[in-house]
């Protein structure tokens, strides 16, 4: 572990200020080392890395890791991210996007993103709220949980985020918490190696924003209310669901093997390039569309 945590350090950029402008006792800071310990665990060098972010507290995070990144547009990290790996399939490509960022604005992007099964690993960082615009209440909001904009209790039903990937078709669903920092980086590093789609929903506290509204005082109580209130997914198997309500299950939820988007991708345009009735295909719909073309541009004159 020492040696992991070494290498972790020269995954951040020296030009930046630590600490970070995260609140102090933000379990963001504790996400963001995780991440760099799986990623220096796995070896990896930092130009075969892509982290993109989008809109937020999470958003500010690819400013203090040393690799290729790119702040996005609100909600658009997976589409971004997307980008990226359709361009460099060799890259290591993360998303990390808040809650609100995610499964918001973001909702869309999400679950195809988690059919599409491309490969590369989205990380959501949920503390339950919008936290840098403001404490308004978000998708994971717990109901009767206050916000800025829910002063008497959240009437909407919240999002399981890990449910909400599984059912959307992510090929590795694992959650964690920041309180148990080092099982969570050992299921981001999982999640870095799987074939395929993978989730990581990393649950976080916000005490400035959603602790003060919901009698948790401190970063300490909401660690405490983390490590009080999670399951193991192999223990929780074994208990009633009157036992589990107001708690989470933490551990791999998914994995399972479906082909991957771009191999697929590249498996099609190879039949299409190397069969001679589907390149004939290809030619009689380029020729069908020049002869439209022509047509419309007669009658234009």
């Amino acid at each position: 572990m020492s040696e992991a945590i070494e290498n972790a350090r020269t995954f951040l950029r020296p030009s930046k200020k630590l600490p970070t402008v995260w609140c102090g006792g933000c379990g963001l800071g504790i996400l963001m080392s995780a991440m760099t310990r799986a990623l220096a665990r796995l070896g990896v060098e930092k130009n075969d890395v892509a982290v993109v972010s989008g809109i937020g507290c999470t958003g500010r995070l690819p400013t203090y890791v040393d690799f290729n990144t790119l702040h996005t547009t609100h909600g658009r990290g997976l589409a971004f991210a997307t980008g990226v790996k359709l361009a460099r399939p060799k890259l290591t490509v993360i998303a990390a996007m808040g809650d609100g960022d995610a499964l918001a604005i973001g909702g869309n992007h999400f679950i195809h993103a988690c059919r599409r099964n491309i490969d590369m690993t989205a990380i959501v960082a949920n503390n339950h709220i919008y936290g840098m615009t403001g404490g308004q209440y978000s998708p994971t909001t717990p109901h009767g949980k206050r916000g800025t904009t829910a002063p008497y209790g959240n009437v909407e039903h919240d999002f399981d985020v890990a449910a909400l990937a599984a059912g959307a078709g992510a090929t590795f669903v694992a959650r964690s918490s920041v309180y148990h920092a080092q099982e969570l980086d050992r299921l981001i590093e999982k999640a870095v190696l799987h074939k395929g789609f993978s989730v990581v929903e990393a649950v976080s506290n916000c005490y400035t924003s959603y602790g003060r509204l919901n009698k948790h005082a401190s970063p300490v109580d909401m660690l405490r209310w983390m490590k009080e209130n999670s399951v193991p997914v192999g223990k929780a198997e074994t208990m009633e669901p009157w036992e589990l309500e107001g708690k989470f299950t933490r551990g791999v939820i998914v994995e399972r093997e479906l082909p991957e988007f771009i191999e697929a991708y590249d498996d099609l345009a190879e039949r299409l390039t190397t069969s001679p009735s589907a390149v004939e295909r290809v030619k009689s719909i380029l020729k069908s569309f020049d002869e439209t073309a022509e047509r419309l541009n007669a009658k234009a004159e």
